[in-house]
């Protein structure tokens, strides 16, 4: 379990130096662990996601099998799985094309019991009304019809913008996009954030003073990777 004092400080910081700080304690390859630019925030003013991934497969564009499928309401079920609060990742299976793969309903009926935001392969509608709610979704497109939406398997891994992602696995998402963080680290990236910002604010503060020489900027360079360097040592110790 993670205590909620470390999800409520991994939603101070932005996605992009999340991925940042999660670089420096060298546990994955700098080009894993994050999805691809077709999975974008809907709503990208809105404060960063961050929640354990509940996971299903569905399809919008083909016909569901004869067969008892799950409901909104099993996947919800699921949520006590979980080491906190959900974040619904859906992969559509439809290839060839696809319908809405969540609207206005979905989205209440999630945030109702606790979920902080969804993520899918696929597209939506209703945003209107799903961003009065302040409900963080990512997405590929829109589309204005749910077409033959149904889900097929619950809690299994699924891929998603590239990203291979299994039941609790910890997201952060925001307008920079979707990551996952590996839980054995993430009450120490919530901490290395803190020092990660003040060592870029070096740069930025000098950038942003109005009255920078290029002398000056090269030496804020220097010092920001300097104040990197330290702490990426530090944590990879770790």
């Amino acid at each position: 379990m993670i205590d909620k004092s470390v999800l409520d400080k991994l939603r101070q910081f932005d996605t992009a130096t999340i991925c940042n700080v999660i670089e420096l304690f060298e546990v994955r390859r700098r080009n894993q662990g994050f999805m691809t630019r077709e999975i974008k925030a809907a709503f990208p003013d809105l404060p960063p996601m961050v929640g354990f991934a509940s996971t299903a497969t569905c399809r919008s564009f083909t016909e569901a099998p004869d067969r008892d499928l799950p409901k909104i309401p099993d996947l919800i079920s699921r949520f006590e799985d979980l080491s906190g609060p959900a974040a619904i990742v859906l992969q559509n299976l439809d290839s060839a094309g696809a319908a809405a793969n969540f609207g206005d309903v979905f989205s209440n009926s999630f945030k109702v019991f606790g979920a902080v935001g969804l993520v899918t392969n696929g597209p939506g509608r209703d945003l209107e009304q799903i961003e009065r709610i302040g409900f963080p979704v990512f997405y590929d497109g829109v589309v204005c019809a749910h077409g033959y939406m149904h889900l097929l398997d619950l809690h299994l891994p699924v891929q998603v913008g590239g990203l291979d992602v299994y039941p609790n696995d910890l997201l952060h998402g925001d307008g920079n996009g979707v990551t996952t963080i590996p839980i054995e680290i993430a009450a120490d990236v919530a901490d290395a954030c803190v020092e990660y910002a003040a060592a870029e604010a070096v740069v930025i503060d000098l950038a942003q003073s109005g009255s920078a020489s290029l002398q000056e900027m090269r030496e804020a360079f220097a010092e920001m990777s300097r104040l990197v360097d330290n702490l990426g040592k530090r944590l990879a110790k770790s």
